[in-house]
This record gives structure tokens, sequence and C-alpha cells, in this order.
């Protein structure tokens, strides 16, 4: 028995001392430390690209040399368990299409009472009734209900216009033409009195002055008291 052992050993012995054997062996062992290496190197630029963490791909990579060339393939299957699923490009594309999902929603006009779809021509919810839109009394176009002025032909709501404006004239309100009037009239009768009154003392003076009447006034003949029948 130890005859066969020691001739099965010494043709083993030789045949890994060929020369050809050796340096296929030598071959792989250096194959499987390419890949060892590799591994790691694989490690450190996925964890780059999954994680902002300046730390974790040197964490990464360690693991996998660590476990050196005869157990790496557990390291790097250890760290595809533990690593973060998505990377930060897959995040930052997930985040923006959420984003304009979120956009296209709502750009749909939905009624701010029920929370429906509406039209965009609409005025009024034919759900609930709500007053979604109003129209521009000097355009007749649509516009919303908190627009301060028109933006087709920039008609300004919160100003309002006077009556002369929208009449065609712009005739002064009556209560300053009624002050105007009587202003009027109290300086035209301020500037006419002294002139009359002048007129009548005037008038007495001459009439007092007149010979006719400072002389005696002639005496009326008595009426008749029977008269003719």
């Amino acid at each position: 028995m130890d005859q066969v052992l020691s001739t099965i050993g010494s043709a083993l012995g030789g045949f890994f001392d060929a020369p050809v054997i050796q340096f296929g062996l030598r071959a792989i062992a250096a194959y499987i430390v390419v890949i060892w290496i590799a591994t790691a190197y694989w490690a450190f630029r996925d964890m780059q690209t999954r994680s902002d963490n300046p730390v974790l791909p040197y964490v990464a990579a360690s693991l996998i040399i660590l476990f050196t060339p005869v157990l790496f393939l557990f390291a790097a299957l250890i760290y595809r368990l533990i690593r973060p699923h998505e990377k930060i490009a897959e995040a930052t594309e997930r985040s923006l299409a959420e984003e304009a999902l979120l956009n296209e929603v709502d750009a749909v006009a939905h009624c701010p009472t029920c929370a429906r779809r509406v039209g965009e021509q609409w005025l009024i919810c034919p759900t609930c009734r709500t007053r979604l839109n109003r129209v521009c009394p000097n355009c007749n176009r649509l516009v919303g209900l908190d627009w301060s002025l028109c933006a087709w032909c920039g008609k300004d709501f919160e100003r309002r216009e006077p009556i002369g404006a929208m009449v065609g004239a712009t005739p002064a309100p009556y209560p300053v033409a009624a002050a105007a009037a009587a202003a009027a009239a109290s300086v035209a009768s301020s500037v006419e009195s002294p002139v009359i009154s002048t007129d009548i003392e005037d008038e007495t003076t001459r009439t007092r002055r007149s010979p006719r009447a400072s002389g005696p006034r002639p005496a009326r003949p008595a009426p008749d008291p029977l008269p003719e029948r």
C-alpha cells in the first residue's frame, strides 16, 4: 500500500515539476491576483457612484483586499449585499422624473374647491359651482380671478374710472358748481348794493331841494254834498 502511494506521489511530483505545468500554475495564480485587485478597484469605483461619502469607497476596497485572493469572492458577495441599491445618477434621474410628473399634474386645471378637473375656458365649475375665471369688460377675454389687470388689453381692474370719462364728458360735480354760483352771486350783490343806495340817496336829496316840495301845496276843492239829480 505504501509502495502504491509512493508511486502515485512520485508521479504527481513529476507532473507538477514539469516546466509547462509550473508555467500554467504561475499564470493561474497571477490571474487570480489580478482578479482580486480588479475586484477591489471595482468596489471602489462602484461605491463612488453610489454614495457621496468620500470614505466609503476606500472601505469597500479594503474589504476586498482583507479577504485575500483566496476568499475575495465572498467579500465581493458581501459587498453586493450591503451596497446602496441605487446610484447617484439614477436617484437624480428618478427625482427629475417625479418632479416632471408633478409639474404635469399641476399643469392640469383643477377646481380649487372640489379638486376635479376643469377646462381652462370654463367660467364656473359644473360640480360645485365655484367661480373659476371672469371676463374682461374691455376686451371680453377670459382672465384669472387673481389678476389685477388684463394681460390682453391692459385694463386695470383695481382702478375705477370716473363717470364723466365713461359718458364722454367731464362736468364739474354739483357741490362745486353750486358753491361757485353762490360765490358769484355774493360778489355781484356786494358790488351792486352801494350803487343802489347811492341812487336812492341822490333822489331823496333832489326831492328835498326842489322848490315844489318846499312851497305850500294847493288846496283841493271840497266835494259837493248835494250832487245833481
